[in-house]
């Protein structure tokens, strides 16, 4: 396990998505170019992401809402922002191809506990904080296990089991199921959200 948790973990996450990029190449401009025209000329979602052992990182996905604000001057809901190509995009998981990128770059791993957003650093327990023990994955143990339709807590300990049991049967697991809960949408938000609500530390 050890072995494959150092070395060839590493190697298997270069080599799968380097070859996953050049074959989604052409699908990615066309979504590029799609959310460019929705977007008004922003079809990225870049935002600093606490990786392995904390270290902040670039996260890069497809942007999938617009920025309307309201008259006061902010930002509309999610539910209000999210287009028609990109609630598309967002249900069929097409938004996280450009994290391949961050996969290549080592910043992230194929597999492992979703990079979560920076202000939460400091709201985790001890426990918590383990799932930063590893590098983040695109899709990971929590994800096949309920994805965003599950709470905090339950979503945390997941992570934690997985930076304990990780090793090659279960990343291939992983991915295996990943597969089928894009196939059937399943998990993607929040019961009554479009996204996974805020966590506030409890």
């Amino acid at each position: 396990m050890q072995l494959y948790r150092n070395y060839l973990k590493r190697f298997f996450d270069f080599t799968v998505s380097l070859v996953a990029f050049c074959l989604l190449l052409p699908l990615f401009i066309v979504v590029t170019a799609l959310l460019f025209f929705a977007n008004q000329g922003s079809p990225f979602f870049v935002q600093p992401r606490p990786g392995k052992n904390g270290r902040i990182f670039r996260l890069v996905k497809f942007k999938t809402m617009n920025d309307k604000k309201d008259a006061a001057g902010k930002l509309l809901s999610d539910a209000e922002r999210l287009t028609g190509i990109g609630k598309f995009i967002r249900k069929t998981s097409l938004d996280e191809i450009p994290q391949l990128i961050n996969v290549i770059k080592g910043e992230m791993s194929l597999i492992g506990p979703r990079p979560l957003l920076e202000e939460y650093l400091p709201l985790y327990s001890a426990r918590q904080k383990r799932r930063h023990e590893v590098r983040p994955g695109i899709t990971g143990w929590a994800q096949i296990n309920g994805r965003n339709a599950i709470g905090w807590k339950e979503k945390f300990e997941l992570d934690v089991w997985y930076v304990d049991h990780l090793s090659f049967r279960l990343d291939c697991k992983i991915i295996l199921f990943t597969i089928l809960k894009v196939v059937k949408s399943e998990g993607v938000s929040q019961q009554g959200h479009v996204t996974m609500t805020k966590f506030d530390g409890k």
